[in-house]
């Protein structure tokens, strides 16, 4: 695929209206993406925050999610290095314990064709249970087996639970994360920035 039909496949997926009638808020699609892309970041859907500025992770779950990868904001940022691809692209509206989920129609929609767009994608970071349950077909019951079993995913792969404020007390719960994990994630980030094995 070459560089002018992946420009003109985001522009389609930044004009899309498929939700319009179901989105209070209103449709911002959200994404980030280049051929080159070597790592990819597949989250669950835009936070009221990031539909405001359109800037992706652009939250307390963005600052998160940088430092445990290890990046700088230029980094992140920078779309021919790190592509983002939210489950869905537009922010879902507000439910009664949090966010609303993904709604499926966008990953039905645009996801594989994005994907498939993405050649150089050397690893793949799946955040919560919706990005899992497409990217991890063999994935645990909880979210939290899921990312304990990170090591039967392969190098290429990594899961991991949203990097929310909200997710603080899971994170109290399971020091594990920190201590094993997350220094996986910052050398594989690394690897996966630079092309080495």
């Amino acid at each position: 695929m070459t560089r002018t039909t992946i420009d003109s496949l985001l522009r389609e997926v930044r004009a899309c209206r498929i939700c319009e009638d179901d989105l209070k808020d209103g449709v911002r699609p959200v994404l980030q993406a280049h051929r080159q892309s070597r790592i990819l970041i597949a989250g669950q859907a835009p936070g009221s925050r990031v539909h405001a500025s359109g800037i992706p992770f652009d939250d307390a779950s963005g600052e998160r999610l940088r430092q445990w990868m290890g990046v700088s904001r230029d980094t992140f940022y920078d779309a021919t290095q790190i592509a983002i691809l939210p489950m869905a692209f537009c922010y879902p509206g507000k439910g009664k314990s949090g966010d609303l989920p993904p709604p499926p129609i966008c990953a039905e929609t645009w996801r594989q064709r994005l994907l498939d767009a993405l050649p150089d994608i050397q690893l793949t970071l799946v955040i919560g249970q919706y990005a899992q349950a497409w990217h991890l077909p063999q994935q645990c019951k909880t979210l939290t087996e899921t990312v304990q079993n990170w090591r039967s995913y392969g190098k290429g792969i990594i899961p991991l639970p949203h990097p929310s404020p909200r997710n603080n007390i899971w994170l109290a719960k399971n020091p594990w994360f920190e201590t094993e994990l997350l220094p996986v994630i910052g050398k594989r980030v690394a690897m996966a920035l630079t092309g080495s094995d």
